[in-house]
């Protein structure tokens, strides 16, 4: 076996995002397993045509590479992950959908998982394990952190700053010039027209602090 590659997750994140691993060309002859520590991973299961392994057991196989790609919503989980792998020396693995739109001057770190119809403009900085879920777009000269999820139809609006761990729900908007504070939840369809603080969860249009505090 020349490459193994496993998806960190084999619950509704992990499902929507094998299909994509498996079309990528880079990932052409590899062999692509779920990895799970739940009860899926404990016994021999399979889930759409993959077999499901721990962690542990991932860890053993035999292969000339190896790989994985956290699909797991949860920021601070994909954290934990991301140590995980590497203190056991497995790379993190990019998962692109062959429909992504990326212009110019764009960096984005490792472990990247970027589903399809998502559209990243110019001069833009995105940090290690960034989630872009379907139909996302983050617009000119934006700066997003590490661990940062974008839930599906994100629309991220240019010279935005999002920290560290932040969740971005569904159909949310945010308008230029924002700052999103690290570890902060923006709700699905809300829409943002003030910073929001860190660890703080805003919801509504236009978006008021659900739990948190009120930006300085």
């Amino acid at each position: 076996m020349t490459k193994l590659v496993g998806i960190f997750g084999a619950g509704g994140a992990g499902r929507g995002i094998m299909p994509l691993a498996r079309s990528m060309p880079d990932l052409a002859g590899a062999k692509l397993v779920f990895v799970d520590d739940g009860p899926a991973g404990q016994g021999n299961a399979e889930i759409n045509g993959h077999s499901v392994v721990t962690f542990e057991r991932f860890s053993t196989l035999q292969a000339a590479q190896k790989s994985i790609a956290l699909a797991v919503a949860d920021t601070r989980i994909r954290k934990t992950l991301a140590e995980k792998c590497r203190n056991a020396d497995i790379p993190l693995q990019d998962v692109w959908s062959a429909q992504t739109v990326v212009m110019d001057e764009v960096v984005i770190g490792e472990g990247a998982i970027i589903s399809p119809q998502v559209v990243i403009t110019s001069n833009i900085r995105i940090g290690r394990c960034f989630h872009a879920n379907i139909a996302s777009y983050v617009e000119h000269d934006c700066e997003i952190g590490d661990y940062v999820t974008f839930a599906p139809s994100v629309r991220c609006n240019g010279n935005i700053v999002i920290g560290d761990f932040a969740y971005v729900g569904s159909n949310a908007v945010i308008r230029q010039g924002i700052t999103i504070g690290e570890g902060a939840v923006v709700g699905m369809g809300a829409v943002v027209t003030k910073d929001v603080a860190p660890h703080t969860t805003v919801v509504g249009n236009p978006a008021r602090v659900l739990y948190g505090r009120q930006h300085d």
